[in-house]
């Protein structure tokens, strides 16, 4: 009798055991809310990558798709220095690996297709001329701080992106000219990049 009673408390304990070890079950439900964070993330790099596609017609996307896919020597889905040095012997023309290093600082991070788009976007969206551009532009025409009306007139009309004679004049209404037909240079590049800023910041707003 007590050996069927020491068979029937081992029988007992191990039906029980279950019950005891069932609250483990609940430990992965933080992994729930990791899901839940990574996937927030993903929307979010969607967002950020949909915005970029966004800007440019399909057909300009597989167009870049195609450029990305050959500069992608080693196909790891990323741009690297090698893979431009790569594609720029292809190209016979030989890069420094200062030309490169600056090439690859463009970019906040790994050149992926999404941040290589992302990287013609912004060259893109540039706008207007540099001021820089614009003040060496003008400078050429710069005699001691000023520059003659007549020979920019002539410039202005000849050259590049032909001016009509009333566009000139509607562009020297905005500017001081003096009694002798001369432009003050500095006021003139001034008001130049100053109307560029207030262009950008009116797009801003």
């Amino acid at each position: 009798m007590a050996d069927k009673e020491k068979k029937k408390k081992k029988k007992s304990t191990k039906e029980e055991a279950p019950a005891e070890a069932a609250p483990a079950a609940e430990a992965p439900a933080p992994a729930a809310d990791s899901n839940r964070q990574s996937s927030r993330g993903s929307r979010k790099a969607k967002r950020t990558g949909s915005n970029v596609f966004s800007m440019f017609s399909q057909k300009q996307v597989a167009e870049f798709k195609e450029a990305f896919q050959l500069m992608d020597h080693d196909k790891d889905g990323i741009i690297n220095k090698n893979d431009l040095r790569a594609t720029f012997d292809s190209l016979g023309r030989l890069a420094s690996d200062k030309e490169l290093d600056e090439m690859v600082s463009e970019a906040p991070g790994p050149i992926n297709f999404t941040q290589l788009l992302t990287l013609f976007a912004a060259r893109m969206s540039g706008g207007s001329d540099d001021d820089d551009v614009v003040i060496n532009a003008f400078k050429t025409f710069d005699d001691n701080g000023r520059i003659d009306s007549e020979r920019l007139r002539h410039a202005l009309m000849t050259w590049g992106d032909k001016f009509s004679a009333d566009e000139v004049d509607d562009a020297y209404e905005q500017m001081v000219i003096d009694d002798k037909g001369f432009i003050d240079t500095q006021k003139l590049i001034t008001m130049l990049t100053a109307s560029a800023e207030e262009e950008e910041e009116g797009e801003a707003a």
